[in-house]
């Protein structure tokens, strides 16, 4: 076994470059480390990780000599942090390289769940265009205020696109951030009752865990709708989904689930929500660059170099 372990549903790509720098073998899910034999688990040093299966405690124990965790995404909710540190195990992300295509997905979903686009798109396909009458007229995006819940480094660009749709801007965050006038509210439902539409931008894990209670969407309002392109654990989904069902909540743009990557039935039957399948940095240019940007903390770290994206 070599020094590297790749683990999770990496691309093809991904494996073959991790294979050729770092001689690393590849396994599907963390599930199957228990498998390896434990002098082959002793030689790995470090994991080049890519999932939201958990990596907790009881697998970084399989591995006595693991010191580096370099995990593909931003998001590292699916990795025990304070394990890790306590373990002496340095822990890596792929931060900014997907700042541009989340943030660009997180305005796709409200533009197209305020002009149910999929609806018009399935509509025009079933023929019903040339029959007439006209499709429904829907809702209008830009101009609203709009509330971005978390105002780090994906959430300020979600912000700035905001504003060039002429949106007001309003945010919550921890501590109040240098900005263009826009308006900074202590917490959720604040944000909420002064918005028209609000976008989630937070990280996951528990200290966001149903930030985005019944009573945050209760204060959005049956006018509003709801973005969201962190993660699933952020809402209290069965409230999202009652509001939706009963027109308390006007339509939702989802790219993440409590369920993934099977949500719950009811969320694929709502006709006013737009549904992704998890893909805020699916694309051929991010995924390759967070692929870089990961090799490149593995190599640094490896070499006796400080990460240049630690999250510990």
């Amino acid at each position: 076994m070599a020094e590297v372990l790749a683990v999770g549903p990496y691309a093809e790509r991904d494996i073959k470059a991790l294979r050729e720098q770092f001689a690393a073998p590849h396994l599907a899910g963390p599930e199957l480390i228990a498998d390896l034999p434990e002098a082959e688990r002793a030689k790995v040093v470090a994991l080049a990780f890519l999932g939201h299966k958990g990596l907790g405690s009881q697998v970084m124990d399989l591995l006595p000599n693991l010191r580096f965790i370099t995990n593909f995404g931003v998001g590292f909710d699916a990795i025990d942090i304070p394990a890790a540190t306590a373990r002496g195990i340095t822990v890596t992300n792929t931060p900014d390289v997907l700042n541009d295509d989340v943030a660009d997905l997180a305005l796709a979903l409200l533009i197209a769940d305020s002009r149910r686009m999929n609806a018009a798109e399935r509509w025009m396909r079933e023929g019903h265009w040339a029959k007439g009458p006209e499709y429904p007229l829907q809702r209008k995006m830009s101009g609203r205020k709009v509330g971005v819940l978390g105002l780090g480094r994906i959430g300020r660009e979600i912000a700035d696109r905001l504003a060039a749709f002429k949106c007001e801007i309003h945010y919550f965050s921890r501590s109040e951030k240098q900005t263009p006038g826009w308006h900074w509210h202590t917490d959720p439902v604040a944000l909420a009752s002064a918005v028209d539409d609000m976008v989630i931008a937070v990280v996951g894990g528990p200290e966001t865990e149903g930030l985005v209670s019944a009573e945050v969407i209760a204060a959005l309002g049956p006018d509003g709708v709801i973005v969201n392109i962190a993660r699933g654990s952020v809402i209290d989904e069965e409230a999202l989904i009652d509001a939706l069902q009963n027109g308390r909540l006007r339509g939702a743009g989802l790219d993440v689930f409590r369920g993934e990557p099977a949500p719950d039935p009811r969320i694929l039957a709502l006709e006013n929500a737009t549904i992704l399948p998890h893909v805020g940095s699916a694309t051929l240019e991010t995924r390759a660059a967070m692929g870089e940007l990961q090799r490149r903390n593995l190599r640094d770290l490896l070499d006796g170099k400080p990460a240049v994206t630690p999250v510990n």
